[in-house]
């Protein structure tokens, strides 16, 4: 299947986010997770926007939160360990479980039944583990630039930068530096550039670094191949069981998620599982 995708932004006049923090809990104690929340609070249609692995939610700030508030209730959050979450105590928790036991606590105090849900890349993967609960809440998602089986060159050259120690003289030059890491984005302004890196930057002793937790690298470097195997294998199992409309979004150039694997979770859903598109942007 084929589909086109419009954004339109119809809301000129939307005020700036609210930022909160809900309080979630992990096996190493107590953690806040932070989030932008847009437009209505009372409104009780939201549209759940979750990141990918070292960035936060302000990457949507300027296109989807402000496209679709006043539709919806935006909300972003930043994945404990990154943004203005906190860091987790233990590096053994910086996994999928655990961000999924911390969006069950964010839909539970937005009180809401149901979210539509945003994910791209680990947000995509959260999204597809927590849809594939025999409970779910998602009531629709579009999974952007990921799926189950996601491709080891692009693995590899995520391993290389994530955790590793990176410090910069100015703002602007780790803007510049995450730009690079990201190209992968697209041909985007200087100013919008720095719209969506300068989040991911905090200076610390005079120079400025990334706010992640460099240790979300420890669990994502030490899978074994049979590890990840199994965890391929349960997002294949999850997928499944999702009867809600899904739409799978493929960058043109992208290296993280194949043409095959898309075609694939297309044909899993016309036998049966999710409603499935796929889109090439």
């Amino acid at each position: 299947m084929t589909a086109s995708i419009v954004v339109e932004a119809s809301h000129s006049d939307v005020s700036e986010p609210r930022q909160r923090f809900v309080q979630c809990t992990s096996p190493a104690g107590l953690h806040r997770m932070a989030y932008t929340e847009w437009d209505d609070p009372a409104n009780s249609r939201v549209l759940l926007c979750v990141h990918g692995l070292t960035r936060s939610g302000r990457d949507f700030d300027a296109i989807i939160a402000r496209a679709f508030a006043g539709e919806y209730r935006v909300v972003c959050p930043d994945v404990v360990g990154r943004g203005l979450s906190d860091w987790l105590g233990d590096s053994r928790y910086y996994g999928v479980p655990q961000y999924v036991a911390d969006m069950v606590t964010l839909i539970a105090r937005l009180n809401v039944e149901t979210v539509d849900w945003f994910g791209t890349s680990m947000g995509g993967l959260i999204g597809m583990s927590l849809g594939g609960l025999p409970i779910r809440p998602i009531r629709k998602m579009l999974l952007n630039d990921v799926g189950p089986h996601n491709e080891p060159v692009a693995l590899a050259r995520i391993g290389e930068y994530l955790g590793k120690p990176a410090r910069f003289a100015s703002l602007d030059e780790g803007v510049r530096y995450g730009a690079t890491l990201a190209a992968a984005f697209g041909p985007l302004s200087d100013e919008e550039w720095a719209s969506i890196n300068a989040p991911l930057l905090v200076e610390r002793d005079g120079a400025w670094t990334f706010r992640y937790d460099p240790v979300i690298a420890t669990p994502f470097k030490a899978a074994t191949d049979e590890q990840n195997a199994a965890g391929e294998a349960y997002l294949w199992h999850a997928l499944v069981p999702i009867k809600t409309p899904v739409l799978v979004v493929r960058g043109e150039t992208s290296d993280l998620l194949s043409r095959e694997t898309v075609a694939r979770m297309v044909e899993q859903g016309q036998a049966g599982g999710p409603s499935a598109e796929a889109a090439s942007a």
